[in-house]
């Protein structure tokens, strides 16, 4: 099976899709902006690209937020995608934020040290969501979505996710579609929240393998030794397959106890409820 072929998608359609949401996602929730925490790198690049798109670049805010030990690259690749899109910028530095906590706790590994940056930067972004009058907007790909390399109240939290439903190689496709700058397209992708930390280095697989596991697991609903079948190595299907399992909570509202009638995320869900 050609699993990269079934993974190339239409690029001038997906474009046009996901502006759409954007708009309409936007506006009928009573927002005409959006505010966009922007790290440099393709991700964030590409959900800007498409608010600009959608909204107009003058109300689209893309926030930077960095921390003392993040990489110079990401100031300046975040202000190349500033540059080529037009949107309004701001920069927040949250090292005095962190600091404190971290003073606090020394004991902290870097991924307890990582999560707390990550909450701190949607905390800023949700305050100039109030400030700038924009809905945050989410710049997660499917592929960390579903391995659950996020951190949940922080980069996991926002209005709607745009780009939710295109792995890391089609965000690539669509970026490149979109002409954004190169270097924010070709970098390694990192989270930029330890020094020298790169995504790929700490999942342990390539992008490019995961997505194409990632397919067939979910998309084409294998099971792990039909996947194994087609040439995964099975400790990477099983620790695959694994993190999909256990970070299931990460993709779902808090679990709500059912006492009543009609309760929230169990019967009472869709816009219609809110009719007359």
């Amino acid at each position: 099976m050609d699993i990269a072929a079934r993974l190339v998608i239409h690029t001038p359609l997906a474009e046009k899709i996901l502006v759409g949401f954007i708009r309409d996602g936007v506006r009928k929730v009573g927002f005409q902006r959006a505010v966009i925490g922007l790290s440099g790198g393709i991700d964030s690049a590409l959900s800007a690209a498409l608010a600009a798109r959608a909204l107009g670049p003058e109300n689209v805010l893309a926030v930077r937020m960095p921390y003392a030990t993040s990489s110079p690259d990401s100031l300046s690749d975040a202000q190349a995608v500033i540059d080529a899109l037009g949107v309004r910028s701001l920069t927040v530095e949250i090292t005095p934020c962190a600091r404190p906590l971290f003073a606090a706790f020394p004991e902290m590994t870097p991924l307890r040290r990582g999560n707390v940056l990550a909450r701190l930067r949607m905390v800023v972004l949700y305050d100039q969501s109030a400030a700038f009058g924009g809905l945050v907007i989410g710049t997660s790909n499917k592929t960390e979505t579903l391995l659950g390399y996020s951190t949940i109240y922080g980069d996991n939290a926002a209005a709607m996710q745009p780009i939710g439903d295109l792995y890391k190689t089609q965000v690539r496709q669509l970026a490149r579609a979109l002409e954004l700058p190169a270097r924010v397209i070709e970098k390694p992708p990192s989270a930029d929240l330890w020094a020298g930390q790169t995504d790929e280095g700490e999942i342990g697989y390539t992008y490019e393998a995961l997505d194409k596991l990632l397919y067939l697991l979910v998309d084409e609903r294998f099971t792990p030794a039909e996947a194994e079948a087609e040439g995964f190595p099975a400790a990477m299907v099983a620790d695959v397959w694994r993190r999909v399992r256990a970070n299931h909570y990460k993709r779902t509202m808090p679990a709500v106890a059912k006492l009543s009638q009609r309760t929230v995320g169990h019967d009472f869900l869709y816009l219609r409820d809110w009719a007359g």
